[in-house]
């Protein structure tokens, strides 16, 4: 049988004694795996921190700073040795709200006040607790963040202008359609992207050594070069030099920062980047062998690279899965892969930048299309609707509210949503009626989770009861008995005897100011 591929990491505890060896040393003894694993991870970064920024309405520049930045200096430090960081398809709807909010040159102050906020937490020691939040929260939002991918690269490579709401991108499909349909859409574009999708969706059915090469660059260099051999008019990403696309945080930037609305972008910003490098980490976690993910750590490191980021006014930064899979996969073993290659990116960046130049932008569509329709968890979604339907309610939920309103308060209301349909189903509670039938007591006997959430019931039986019938009420096999149920059930004992003749015995007693 066929096992799934484990990197085995040189972190991990050696019995035969290896904790001497020094911090060079290591990355030096698996240079054979992290040296190649260096370049696959590179192979798959440009695209994605190109087609990331370009998504998000910000320079190509600033999202290959924020690979460097995400492999030079947070892959150094402690926290996750394997998973790598970089711009993010998952927060692209968040940054070009933000600049289409606050403006580009506010970006770099958001990105460095969410990267302080994200040290602060990792310093309080708060990562462990992004583990907390429910799965279906968690699909929601990858769900929501796709579908407005999808929507705004849709009106992007048409040539159209998409509308602001995330209501209005849906109610424009019907008139988008109609503009394919008819020619008036920028058709080349068009057709360009959606033979990147094809080609992406397919290429694990192609032979592996195609499949040796990443799929979002070889969509990318299949589209440049035929758009280069053929002439084709579509537009093509600009490049104006990495040192150009440097901006440092504006006196006007802080002030946007400042405004309420600000604090709320900062807000999600930090929040969003953090569970999603926390999420990303407990995936690769499963992957390796080596080291488990200290989770406060890592979340400071995130931290840092963010507020470098946010200094340089590059985009934002998260551990990303598809980096972090393919370096696991390609067999690294150390910090050094990933280490290396930011310096790859950094040299790409600075010897041929010109090389951008040549990508269209429709590929680029392309590939966030696909990455988009990667987030929506059909799969999972599936399973959850066979065992736990409720679930399925919350990641729904979680998902329309993203686009309807916006990431910050569509997540909002799915973490609302998990904590109610939690509450009520930690308060089920399970009322037994007795009645032997010779004119003595009615037996009650309460199971379970007696909660304010209960009351109407409880109370409805209870208050159903004959006055002239003695009760005895055993609450023993309870295991939670709230203040509001305690009050409830004592003054309806108080009123049952005061009605009728009989009494009732509550067991085991209740106490009247417990």
């Amino acid at each position: 049988m066929n096992t799934p591929h484990r990197s085995h990491g040189s972190d991990r505890p050696d019995a035969a004694g290896r904790s001497g060896r020094s911090l060079l040393r290591a990355p030096l003894a698996h240079w054979r795996q992290d040296l190649p694993a260096s370049l696959v991870v590179f192979l798959v970064a440009v695209p994605l921190c190109v087609g990331v920024a370009v998504a998000s309405g910000v320079p190509a520049e600033r999202g290959l700073i924020t690979g460097i930045v995400g492999g030079l200096v947070v892959g150094l430090l402690p926290g996750s040795s394997l998973q790598v960081s970089g711009p993010a398809a998952g927060l692209t709807v968040l940054v070009h709200d933000a600049v289409q909010k606050f403006g580009l040159p506010s970006l770099g102050a958001v990105v460095l006040a969410a990267g302080l906020l994200q040290v602060a937490m990792g310093l309080l020691r708060m990562g462990r607790w992004f583990r907390a939040i429910s799965l279906s929260v968690v699909h929601g939002m990858l769900a929501g963040i796709g579908l407005i991918l999808i929507l705004g690269q849709l009106y992007a490579v048409s040539g159209r202008s998409a509308p602001g709401s995330g209501t209005a991108k849906v109610a424009g499909i019907p008139a988008l359609l109609g503009d394919w349909l008819t020619g008036r859409a920028a058709m080349t574009a068009v057709a360009m992207t959606a033979a990147t999708v094809a080609l992406l969706m397919c290429w694990k059915k192609l032979p592996a050594p195609v499949r040796a090469v990443p799929a979002p660059l070889a969509a990318v260099a299949l589209a440049a070069g035929t758009t280069a051999l053929l002439d084709l008019d579509v537009p093509r990403v600009r490049v104006d030099g990495l040192l150009g696309a440097v901006a440092v945080p504006t006196a006007d930037g802080l002030g946007a920062v400042a405004s309420a609305a600000g604090l709320g972008t900062v807000l999600a910003f930090a929040v969003i980047a953090s569970a999603e490098s926390l999420f990303s980490a407990a995936a690769v976690d499963q992957m390796h062998d080596g080291r488990r993910t200290d989770y406060d750590k890592e979340l400071t490191s995130q931290g840092i690279g963010n507020t470098l980021c946010g200094l340089l006014g590059a985009l934002p930064m998260t551990a990303v899965i598809v980096r972090s899979a393919a370096n696991v996969q390609a067999g690294a073993r150390t910090k050094a892969s990933r280490v290396l290659h930011g310096v790859w990116l950094l040299m790409f960046a600075a010897l041929v930048p010109a090389a951008l130049g040549l990508v269209p932008l429709a590929v680029l569509g392309g590939v966030l299309i696909h990455a988009g329709g990667k987030l929506i968890p059909l799969r999972q979604g599936a399973a959850l609707w066979r065992a736990h339907r409720s679930e399925v309610v919350v990641l729904t939920a979680t998902a329309g509210a993203i686009v309807v309103t916006n990431l910050f308060e569509g997540v909002l209301l799915g973490v609302a949503l998990a904590v109610a349909k939690s509450a009520w189903q930690t308060s089920q509670l399970h009322i037994d009626l007795t009645d032997a039938g010779d004119g003595g007591p009615l037996h009650v006997r309460l199971s379970g989770n007696a909660t304010f959430l209960r009351l109407p019931r409880l109370l409805d039986t209870l208050e159903s009861l004959p006055t002239d019938r003695a009760v005895d009420l055993d609450w023993s096999d309870l295991r939670h008995l709230d203040h509001a149920c305690r009050t409830a059930l004592l003054t309806w004992a108080d009123q049952h005897a005061a009605r009728g003749s009989a009494d009732v015995r509550l067991q085991p007693p209740l106490a009247v100011n417990a």
